[in-house]
Parts: structure tokens; C-alpha cells; sequence
């Protein structure tokens, strides 16, 4: 997979979409919320909107994805290079059939990135890439006149992004309202196109990653539809949708990168049938890894270690991030699925586990832990749980905090590459995991990021890996080819 193919002749070299992005001054200011609702009014309104989200985010996509009814990509510029992102882009208004227009969601404020000289990593860099206007949300609280100073400060900052209208998100009411548009437009010239009132109801539930992922909030909240429209509601009436779709409009064509990495390869034999942990624990997956893997030659099964008793009949399994620790004593409970899973890895069945997969594949899981430091998950009662025991180790959840890229190789032959591969990925989590034996076995080494212990990551036994690190089958092009292969091999 390496060796990505080129585009095919029968394509057009370039490729025109109508776009926009909607980024902000700071996190917090309400660009999910508002793009959910945008989201949700142009769907209703009969448009083929296909969503994206700057960053390595699983959870707001989630929402985009279930709202739109089409798969929303992730774009990162760190991870990815300039063909790359424009490859995902692309690939993302094509996939789920022809998009009529694409909206992208900013990461944190608009020239937040990997460092402090440069825009790699930043919304900013993406909107350059991509060639297309940027809406700016302000958080317009308490603030009248200020806010024309940000939005100078934020045009004149880089003035190859270019800002081409304003949302103003936290007005108490129509003096707010009329003083902070007057300010932006008199000393801007640039337009406020909407205008959001404070309301307690424009707010999703909250957890210690960003928001509750939405295959769990419908599952647990009555009112899950009801809210939804009613943002979608509120951004129809605060939000002059047609001119943004007219911004959107003046985004010109896109060229194509010469080669793309989402081609099917034809296998020889059967396809191999990789199983997909999906449940309110465990729903973190880019839809470019699963869709990766199946245009590598996979068949994908899901199953739920919460609520099914047995694994499927499966070649290989692939347990992605999530909220274990939430669900720790249904996980433990399901005795029958524990066991199974363990006995899958002793057999050698092909087994990758990313973060919230490698907790529930070692020994035991605490919550509630007490420890040092300013992000200990207090609010987590202080129990033990037992979990599939593949992997040697004692998960404790609430010591520490890691939010960071990772740069890495392979230090072994995996089910996710050969010993040299490198990659870029990200970690994030509040747990540690401890009582490593001092011969356990580790096939990433880090570069840059935390990993398991002392810069190792990948913990391994048989043909099972465990890690922190995401990785991301579009920037990692070996994953899914690799991942592939070796289920195939170990057959």
C-alpha cells in the first residue's frame, strides 16, 4: 500500500466543489454546535452535504456523519501532506456520491498548530490548501466593540487565510447584537452573516475527550432528536444561510493529486473477515482506516464486547478507542465475550487495539484512581474491574493527561507493518498502564509522544498489539495493506 496508484485517466484533472470552513477565535466558542446545526439546515433543506473536521477528533464527526448520512473525513496537515489532505478532501465529496456543497470544521482557534512559527497542524494551513473561505465565530460575550478588534487581529494575522464573514456566537440581546456587528463591519468591512443568541439548549453533553460521541448520547438521551432541531432551528433563524452558501460558491476548482491512496486491490482467494468493536464503549474509528481496509481486500464484521455474548466468526479484530472506563463493569460482566477474545489472542488470531482497545485487553482496569495532577477524573467512582487479561499490564484511569502528536516506527514485524515502517499519529488519554513485566515486548518505538512506558508503545504477545498511538490509514498509507496481509498470512 505503500505505492499509491495514480488517479485514473477517466477522471478530471481537477475537481470544483462549492466549500466553506468555520473556525473561531479560541475553543469553546461554539463551532461544533453551530456546525451541527448548519449541518442539519442544509441537509433538511435537501442539499448533499458531505462534512469535515480539521484535527484528529472522533467525536464531532460523529455527529456530522449521522446528521449528513455521509461518512465525515478527517483532514490534518501535520499528519498529512498537502496531496494528502487534497486526497481526502476529494475522496470525501466523491465516496457517499457527489456532494453539492462541503462544510469543514476548524480545529481549537484558526492558527492553533504543531508549533509557533508555522501553521502546520492549523485550521489556517487547511483553508490555504483547500483554497476556501473561512467563516469566523467569535464568542461575543461580554464583548461589543472588542470583538472588532479580533477579527482585524485575525485577518491581518496571515492574509493569505482569508476571513470573509463573521458569526457572532453568546449575544445577551439586540443591543449586543446591533453595537458588536456595527463595531466588526465600520472597522472591518467584513459582513457578520449570523447571529446566535445565549441559550442553555445549544449545548451537547460534555465528557472528558470533548463531547458524549453520538452512538451513545442517542442511546442515553430521550431528547436527542429534539435537540438536534432545535439547533438546526436556531441556525436557521440566526444565520443567513444563503450567503454563506454564495461564500461557498466562490471556492475555485481543486487539482487533483496525481496519485490517491483510496483504490481497490483485487485479492486472490477469499476475502478476509476483520471484526470491528462498535458499542458505546468502543466507537473511535476514522472511516478512512475501516474503508481503507476494505478496499485493501477485508470484509468488516461489527460486534459489541458490551452487548454480544460471542465474537463473530472472524479472521482478525480491530478494537478502536473509546470509553471503557465508563462502561468497565458491563465489559467485565460479559464473562462469555471476555473469554473469547481471550482466547482468540492465545490461538494467535490477528488482534490491533488502539487506546480504549488496549485498556480493555489488559489484566484489570481501575477508575477513580487518586494521583497527582491537575486532570485526575474525580468524578469516576474508585473501583476494579477485570478485563480480558491478552495484554499484562493494570490500566489505572485519572493520573495523567497526554494530548499530543506521536511520531513513530516499527520496531517488529505486526499485524500493522514490517520492522522500519514509520508514522505519524496522535495519542489521548487519561489512563497509564502499569505492572508491565520487564520482558514484555513493544513493536513502536516513539520519537515523539508518550506511549505505554519510556517511549515504547505497541505492546505485544502472539499476534496481538496494544497501543496508545491512533494512527491514521491515510497519512500511515501501510496500515490497512499490512493489516490485510497479515490476517491473510496468519489464516
Amino acid at each position: 500500500m505503500s505505492d499509491t496508484p495514480p488517479v485514473p485517466e477517466t477522471k478530471e484533472k481537477t475537481k470544483g466543489i462549492p466549500r466553506i470552513l468555520l473556525s473561531a477565535g479560541s475553543s469553546s466558542s461554539g463551532k461544533t454546535t453551530i456546525t451541527i446545526g448548519l449541518l442539519a439546515a442544509l441537509t433538511e433543506a435537501g442539499y448533499k452535504v458531505q462534512p469535515y473536521k480539521v484535527g484528529l477528533d472522533y467525536i464531532d464527526p460523529s455527529y456530522y456523519s449521522e446528521i449528513t448520512g455521509r461518512r465525515a473525513r478527517n483532514i490534518d496537515g501535520f499528519l498529512m501532506d498537502e496531496e494528502g489532505v487534497r486526497d481526502v478532501f476529494i475522496h470525501g465529496t466523491e465516496a457517499d456520491g457527489d456532494a453539492d456543497i462541503a462544510i469543514i470544521e476548524g480545529v481549537r482557534g484558526l492558527f492553533e498548530g504543531f508549533d509557533s512559527f508555522s501553521d502546520t497542524g492549523s485550521t489556517a494551513q487547511i483553508a490555504k490548501i483547500l483554497k476556501c473561505s473561512v467563516i469566523l465565530i467569535i464568542n461575543a460575550r461580554s464583548i461589543t466593540r472588542s470583538a472588532a478588534a479580533l477579527v482585524n487581529g485575525f485577518r491581518d494575522f496571515d492574509r493569505d487565510v482569508h476571513i470573509t464573514g463573521v458569526i457572532l456566537n453568546n449575544i445577551g440581546g439586540p443591543r449586543h447584537e446591533k453595537k458588536a456587528t456595527e463595531a466588526i463591519e465600520h472597522y472591518t468591512g467584513i459582513p457578520v452573516i449570523g447571529v446566535i443568541r445565549r441559550n442553555n439548549s445549544m449545548k451537547i453533553s460534555m465528557r472528558h475527550l470533548g463531547l458524549v460521541p453520538a452512538i451513545e448520547e442517542r442511546r442515553r438521551a430521550d431528547n436527542y432528536d429534539e435537540r438536534i432541531d432545535f439547533i438546526k432551528n436556531t441556525i436557521k433563524d440566526g444565520i443567513d444561510i444563503d450567503r454563506l452558501l454564495e461564500m461557498a460558491q466562490t471556492a475555485p476548482a481543486l487539482e487533483r493529486p496525481p496519485k490517491t491512496v483510496f483504490n481497490p486491490r483485487e485479492l486472490q482467494g477469499e476475502r478476509p473477515v476483520i471484526g470491528v468493536a462498535l458499542d458505546e464503549a468502543f466507537n473511535f474509528y476514522y472511516h478512512d482506516n475501516l474503508e481503507l481496509l476494505q478496499m485493501a481486500g477485508a470484509d468488516i464484521k461489527y460486534f459489541s464486547p458490551i452487548h454480544d455474548k460471542k465474537l463473530p466468526d472472524v479472521d482478525g479484530l480491530y478494537l478502536g478507542g473509546g470509553y471503557p472506563e465508563l462502561f468497565a463493569a458491563e465489559l467485565e460482566n460479559n464473562v462469555s465475550m471476555r473469554e473469547d477474545v481471550l482466547d482468540a489472542s492465545r490461538s494467535g488470531l490477528p488482534i490491533y487495539a488502539e487506546c480504549g482497545g488496549l485498556m480493555y485487553l489488559t489484566e484489570k482496569l481501575s477508575t477513580g484512581v487518586k494521583g497527582q495532577g491537575a486532570h485526575n477524573m474525580a468524578e469516576m467512582p474508585e473501583s476494579t474491574h477485570d478485563m480480558v487479561g491478552a495484554l499484562p499490564g493494570h490500566t489505572l484511569m485519572g493520573h495523567k493527561r497526554v494530548v499530543s502528536y506521536n511520531i513513530g516506527s516499527l520496531a517488529m514485524d505486526s499485524v500493522i507493518g514490517k520492522t522500519g515502517n514509520s508514522f505519524r499519529g496522535h495519542e489521548f488519554h487519561h489512563s497509564e498502564v502499569t505492572d508491565i513485566p520487564k520482558d514484555a515486548k513493544f513493536a513502536i518505538k516513539l520519537s515523539r509522544g508518550t506511549g505505554i512506558i519510556d517511549g515504547w508503545d505497541g505492546l505485544t504477545v502472539n499476534n496481538t498489539l496494544g497501543c496508545y498511538a491512533h494512527l491514521v490509514a491515510s497519512s500511515y498509507r501501510e496500515f490497512a495493506g499490512s493489516f490485510v496481509d497479515f490476517v491473510i498470512k496468519e489464516q
